[in-house]
């Protein structure tokens, strides 16, 4: 598997970035801001992140998806790992990450790569999104900030 920036002039994949976040244009918009990259496996696109500088130290983790029938094999971690390598890389002191309150899976992969929770935006999804989400049961409500301070490294 190999994981590379998307060229400017390259499409992202909009299915994808869109299983992690449902609003199409709040992605088209950070895509815009920031840089996507994306993980290859037999020339198929099998991940995809995206990174947003948000503060002259703080970089943000925007997005991150598995396609389906990649999942359970551990791209995600990676994905996570190299946002990390890509952010210190670039000199930032700290990389956040958001979620909703109803990503259980997400939540846990998040924590186990160092992200601690920092905060909650209360009834984030509601403001920000027409339509009612729902996983594991549970509706996104809430979005839960996470951060890991890179000079820890």
């Amino acid at each position: 598997m190999n994981i590379r920036k998307l060229a400017k002039q390259e499409t992202p994949p909009m299915q994808l970035l869109l299983e992690a976040d449902p609003s199409e244009s709040i992605v088209q918009e950070y895509i815009k801001r920031g840089d996507c990259f994306i993980a290859e496996s037999d020339k198929q696109v099998v991940g995809v992140y995206v990174l947003l500088p948000t503060r002259p130290t703080t970089v943000e983790l925007v997005n991150i998806a598995v396609a389906e029938e990649n999942r359970g094999k551990g791209i995600g971690k990676l994905l996570v790992l190299d946002a990390i390598r890509v952010a210190l890389e670039r000199g930032y002191k700290t990389i956040e990450i958001g979620t909703g309150n109803s990503s259980i899976g997400q939540l846990a992969l998040y924590q186990k790569c160092g992200f601690r929770i920092t905060g909650v935006d209360s009834d984030f999804f509601i403001k920000h999104y027409p339509e009612a989400i729902f996983e594991n049961g549970i509706q996104c409500r809430d979005m839960i900030r996470l951060s890991k301070n890179l000079s820890d490294i």
